[in-house]
């Protein structure tokens, strides 16, 4: 049946969709704001995997595996997106540029974290993100991230040594 031009199951299927957006979209943009360090970014990423996702919403076996779909897709964009432009490069220069926060405040705390974290290289960084941002596993991280468990581990490992002496912390 035809609702001004919309047949039924394409309604059906938006209304999924819009359900689906609802419930994952703002995980997966705060995924891709720790990924890239910009939220107009992150939100475009977002609207892009989602853009990817329709007309596949038939095929989508388990409703809950849809979050494990959007992770990876972000991961997969973002990591597309930094290859495409050089984005990091230049980012990088101008947080070199910029003075050294102080910590006073948790906000600025936070904040130098943050910084720190976009100074790792992006496989460092997503690594860093997925297992404790997303409190991924090892072998759940590898998988999105597309390499083995112990590839996972030791880039964990090299970006925890690069914060830590980066902040700081634990560093003698």
């Amino acid at each position: 049946m035809m609702a001004f031009g919309i047949d039924r199951g394409r309604l059906l299927e938006r209304s999924r969709l819009s359900e689906l957006y609802i419930r994952y979209a703002p995980e997966g943009i705060r995924l891709a704001y720790l990924l890239t360090g910009d939220r107009m970014l992150a939100e475009d990423l977002v609207q892009e995997a989602f853009a990817r996702f329709v007309g596949r919403l038939g095929h989508l076996r388990h409703p809950d595996a849809f979050g494990s779909y959007l992770r990876s897709t972000i991961v997969n964009l973002s990591r597309s997106h930094f290859r495409r432009r050089k984005v990091e490069r230049a980012y990088l220069d101008s947080v070199k540029r910029a003075p050294a926060p102080t910590l006073g405040t948790e906000n600025e705390y936070d904040q130098s974290v943050h910084e720190a974290l976009l100074k790792l290289p992006e496989r460092q960084r997503a690594a860093v993100v997925l297992r404790f941002y997303e409190d991924l596993s090892d072998t759940q991280t590898a998988e999105l991230m597309r390499c083995r468990p112990g590839t996972v581990r030791s880039l964990v490992s090299r970006a925890m040594h690069t914060l830590r002496t980066e902040m700081g912390v634990g560093v003698r």
